[in-house]
Protein backbone atom coordinates (compact mmCIF):
# COMPACT_ATOMS: atom_id res chain seq x y z
CA UNK A 1 0.00 0.00 0.00
CA UNK A 2 1.10 4.09 -0.93
CA UNK A 3 1.46 5.98 2.33
CA UNK A 4 1.29 8.87 -0.69
CA UNK A 5 -1.80 11.01 -0.05
CA UNK A 6 -3.99 11.20 -3.02
CA UNK A 7 -3.92 14.45 -4.77
CA UNK A 8 -7.00 14.38 -7.19
CA UNK A 9 -9.57 16.70 -8.47
CA UNK A 10 -12.59 13.87 -8.98
CA UNK A 11 -14.09 11.56 -6.31
CA UNK A 12 -16.22 8.59 -7.57
CA UNK A 13 -17.93 6.77 -4.18
CA UNK A 14 -19.89 3.36 -4.42
CA UNK A 15 -23.17 3.61 -2.53
CA UNK A 16 -23.78 0.29 -1.01
CA UNK A 17 -21.50 -0.52 1.87
CA UNK A 18 -19.18 2.46 0.94
CA UNK A 19 -21.91 5.95 1.75
CA UNK A 20 -24.97 4.10 2.72
CA UNK A 21 -25.33 1.11 5.06
CA UNK A 22 -27.65 -1.20 3.21
CA UNK A 23 -27.12 -4.48 5.44
CA UNK A 24 -30.70 -4.15 6.87
CA UNK A 25 -32.10 -4.00 3.53
CA UNK A 26 -30.47 -6.98 2.01
CA UNK A 27 -31.51 -8.94 4.87
CA UNK A 28 -34.98 -7.67 4.63
CA UNK A 29 -35.33 -7.72 0.77
CA UNK A 30 -33.81 -11.94 0.87
CA UNK A 31 -36.63 -12.13 3.86
CA UNK A 32 -39.23 -10.99 1.17
CA UNK A 33 -37.86 -12.99 -1.84
CA UNK A 34 -37.85 -16.31 0.25
CA UNK A 35 -41.24 -15.71 1.36
CA UNK A 36 -42.67 -15.02 -2.30
CA UNK A 37 -41.14 -18.30 -3.71
CA UNK A 38 -41.85 -20.29 -0.81
CA UNK A 39 -38.07 -21.23 0.54
CA UNK A 40 -37.19 -20.83 4.10
CA UNK A 41 -35.91 -17.62 5.62
CA UNK A 42 -32.14 -17.43 5.18
CA UNK A 43 -29.46 -16.59 7.80
CA UNK A 44 -28.44 -13.43 7.65
CA UNK A 45 -24.31 -14.33 6.79
CA UNK A 46 -26.65 -15.92 3.52
CA UNK A 47 -28.66 -13.32 2.98
CA UNK A 48 -25.79 -11.10 2.73
CA UNK A 49 -23.79 -13.47 0.16
CA UNK A 50 -26.64 -12.87 -2.68
CA UNK A 51 -25.63 -8.93 -3.31
CA UNK A 52 -22.18 -9.98 -3.35
CA UNK A 53 -22.60 -12.90 -5.93
CA UNK A 54 -25.18 -10.70 -7.70
CA UNK A 55 -22.20 -7.84 -8.36
CA UNK A 56 -19.24 -10.70 -8.91
CA UNK A 57 -22.07 -12.66 -11.16
CA UNK A 58 -21.98 -15.84 -9.84
CA UNK A 59 -24.92 -18.38 -9.51
CA UNK A 60 -26.38 -18.62 -6.22
CA UNK A 61 -25.95 -22.19 -6.03
CA UNK A 62 -26.09 -23.13 -2.59
CA UNK A 63 -28.21 -20.58 -1.52
CA UNK A 64 -31.74 -20.30 -3.26
CA UNK A 65 -33.42 -23.77 -3.46
CA UNK A 66 -35.54 -22.39 -6.06
CA UNK A 67 -35.53 -21.40 -9.77
CA UNK A 68 -32.70 -18.47 -9.57
CA UNK A 69 -34.21 -16.15 -12.20
CA UNK A 70 -37.51 -15.67 -10.02
CA UNK A 71 -35.70 -15.15 -6.80
CA UNK A 72 -33.60 -12.35 -8.55
CA UNK A 73 -36.86 -10.89 -9.59
CA UNK A 74 -38.67 -11.03 -5.96
CA UNK A 75 -35.37 -9.63 -4.96
CA UNK A 76 -34.54 -7.18 -6.92
CA UNK A 77 -38.19 -5.94 -6.36
CA UNK A 78 -38.17 -6.00 -2.75
CA UNK A 79 -34.23 -4.68 -2.31
CA UNK A 80 -35.58 -1.49 -4.13
CA UNK A 81 -38.90 -0.97 -2.51
CA UNK A 82 -37.14 -1.13 1.46
CA UNK A 83 -33.71 0.21 0.48
CA UNK A 84 -35.23 3.91 0.62
CA UNK A 85 -36.39 3.32 4.34
CA UNK A 86 -34.20 0.92 6.03
CA UNK A 87 -30.48 2.07 4.36
CA UNK A 88 -28.52 4.41 6.62
CA UNK A 89 -25.68 6.90 6.01
CA UNK A 90 -22.39 5.46 6.84
CA UNK A 91 -21.10 6.74 10.56
CA UNK A 92 -19.82 10.37 9.54
CA UNK A 93 -20.90 9.84 5.89
CA UNK A 94 -22.09 13.89 6.31
CA UNK A 95 -18.96 15.51 7.71
CA UNK A 96 -16.77 13.70 5.57
CA UNK A 97 -17.87 14.63 2.20
CA UNK A 98 -18.73 18.19 3.62
CA UNK A 99 -14.68 18.29 3.75
CA UNK A 100 -14.04 16.27 0.39
CA UNK A 101 -16.82 18.32 -1.24
CA UNK A 102 -14.55 21.75 -0.98
CA UNK A 103 -11.33 20.22 -1.97
CA UNK A 104 -12.67 18.07 -5.06
CA UNK A 105 -15.78 17.22 -7.29
CA UNK A 106 -17.94 14.38 -6.00
CA UNK A 107 -20.14 11.69 -7.97
CA UNK A 108 -21.62 8.22 -6.86
CA UNK A 109 -21.58 5.16 -9.37
CA UNK A 110 -23.48 2.24 -8.20
CA UNK A 111 -24.62 -0.57 -9.83
CA UNK A 112 -28.46 0.06 -8.58
CA UNK A 113 -30.57 -0.65 -11.78
CA UNK A 114 -32.73 2.39 -10.71
CA UNK A 115 -32.82 5.86 -12.47
CA UNK A 116 -30.29 8.48 -11.12
CA UNK A 117 -33.11 10.70 -10.07
CA UNK A 118 -33.99 7.89 -7.65
CA UNK A 119 -30.74 7.61 -5.62
CA UNK A 120 -30.85 11.24 -5.53
CA UNK A 121 -33.80 10.97 -3.65
CA UNK A 122 -32.85 7.86 -1.49
CA UNK A 123 -29.70 10.71 -0.29
CA UNK A 124 -31.34 13.79 -0.21
CA UNK A 125 -33.63 12.43 2.63
CA UNK A 126 -30.15 12.30 4.48
CA UNK A 127 -28.82 15.66 3.10
CA UNK A 128 -26.41 13.84 1.22
CA UNK A 129 -27.65 14.31 -2.34
CA UNK A 130 -26.06 18.32 -2.48
CA UNK A 131 -22.41 17.02 -2.32
CA UNK A 132 -23.30 15.36 -5.73
CA UNK A 133 -23.04 16.93 -9.14
CA UNK A 134 -23.16 13.73 -10.61
CA UNK A 135 -24.76 10.17 -10.22
CA UNK A 136 -24.18 7.18 -12.56
CA UNK A 137 -26.73 3.97 -12.12
CA UNK A 138 -26.50 0.36 -14.27
CA UNK A 139 -29.33 2.30 -16.21
CA UNK A 140 -27.15 4.56 -17.90
CA UNK A 141 -24.24 2.01 -19.36
CA UNK A 142 -24.54 -1.19 -21.05
CA UNK A 143 -21.81 -2.61 -19.26
CA UNK A 144 -21.93 -1.77 -15.54
CA UNK A 145 -18.43 -2.35 -12.93
CA UNK A 146 -16.37 -3.65 -13.19
CA UNK A 147 -16.52 -2.18 -16.99
CA UNK A 148 -14.93 0.66 -16.47
CA UNK A 149 -17.89 2.74 -18.63
CA UNK A 150 -19.47 4.43 -15.47
CA UNK A 151 -16.21 6.03 -14.22
CA UNK A 152 -15.42 7.17 -17.88
CA UNK A 153 -19.05 8.76 -18.34
CA UNK A 154 -18.96 9.87 -14.61
CA UNK A 155 -15.08 11.37 -15.17
CA UNK A 156 -16.56 13.03 -18.51
CA UNK A 157 -19.52 14.90 -16.68
CA UNK A 158 -17.35 15.78 -14.07
CA UNK A 159 -14.64 17.22 -16.61
CA UNK A 160 -11.60 16.14 -15.41
CA UNK A 161 -9.14 13.62 -16.42
CA UNK A 162 -9.45 10.07 -14.67
CA UNK A 163 -5.65 10.40 -13.83
CA UNK A 164 -6.94 12.88 -12.05
CA UNK A 165 -9.27 10.99 -9.96
CA UNK A 166 -9.85 8.27 -7.07
CA UNK A 167 -12.69 5.53 -6.89
CA UNK A 168 -13.94 4.58 -3.64
CA UNK A 169 -15.67 1.74 -3.13
CA UNK A 170 -16.02 -0.90 -0.42
CA UNK A 171 -16.16 -4.27 -3.21
CA UNK A 172 -13.22 -5.77 -5.57
CA UNK A 173 -15.53 -4.74 -8.67
CA UNK A 174 -14.79 -1.38 -7.29
CA UNK A 175 -10.93 -1.57 -7.50
CA UNK A 176 -11.11 -3.76 -10.67
CA UNK A 177 -13.37 -1.04 -12.69
CA UNK A 178 -10.93 1.63 -11.11
CA UNK A 179 -7.66 -0.09 -12.10
CA UNK A 180 -9.10 -0.91 -15.88
CA UNK A 181 -10.22 3.06 -16.03
CA UNK A 182 -7.21 3.88 -15.02
CA UNK A 183 -8.08 5.72 -11.87
CA UNK A 184 -7.08 5.49 -8.10
CA UNK A 185 -8.44 3.13 -6.08
CA UNK A 186 -9.42 3.57 -2.56
CA UNK A 187 -11.65 0.03 -0.56
CA UNK A 188 -13.43 0.55 2.35
CA UNK A 189 -13.98 -2.19 5.19
CA UNK A 190 -17.36 -0.86 5.76
CA UNK A 191 -18.90 -3.49 3.45
CA UNK A 192 -19.60 -6.82 2.55
CA UNK A 193 -15.83 -7.78 1.60
CA UNK A 194 -13.10 -9.28 3.84
CA UNK A 195 -9.66 -7.21 4.22
CA UNK A 196 -8.38 -10.02 2.62
CA UNK A 197 -10.76 -10.41 -0.54
CA UNK A 198 -10.07 -6.50 -1.06
CA UNK A 199 -5.99 -6.52 -0.39
CA UNK A 200 -6.10 -8.93 -3.28
CA UNK A 201 -7.37 -6.57 -6.07
CA UNK A 202 -4.23 -4.47 -4.94
CA UNK A 203 -5.83 -1.09 -4.12
CA UNK A 204 -4.13 1.81 -3.69
CA UNK A 205 -5.04 2.63 0.08
CA UNK A 206 -7.49 0.52 2.58
CA UNK A 207 -9.49 2.06 5.40
CA UNK A 208 -11.89 1.13 7.80
CA UNK A 209 -14.38 3.69 5.69
CA UNK A 210 -15.14 6.82 4.18
CA UNK A 211 -14.48 8.83 7.37
CA UNK A 212 -10.76 7.96 7.04
CA UNK A 213 -10.83 9.68 3.56
CA UNK A 214 -9.79 13.21 4.32
CA UNK A 215 -6.43 12.11 6.01
CA UNK A 216 -5.03 10.80 2.58
CA UNK A 217 -6.59 12.92 0.23
CA UNK A 218 -4.45 16.38 -0.49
Amino acid sequence: MSSVKLNVKGIMFDLDGTILDTRPAYIEAARIACQATGQEPLPDTLALEIPKRMEQRRTLAGIVKTDSKIFLQAYRKAFYGVSITMTRPMQGAAETLEILACKSKLAVITMRFMPAKTVCLELKQFRLDKYFAHVVTALDTPKPKPSPEALIKAVAAMDVQMCDCVIVGDSTVDVIAGKSAGSKTVAVLSGLYSRAELAATNPDFMLSSISELPNIIA
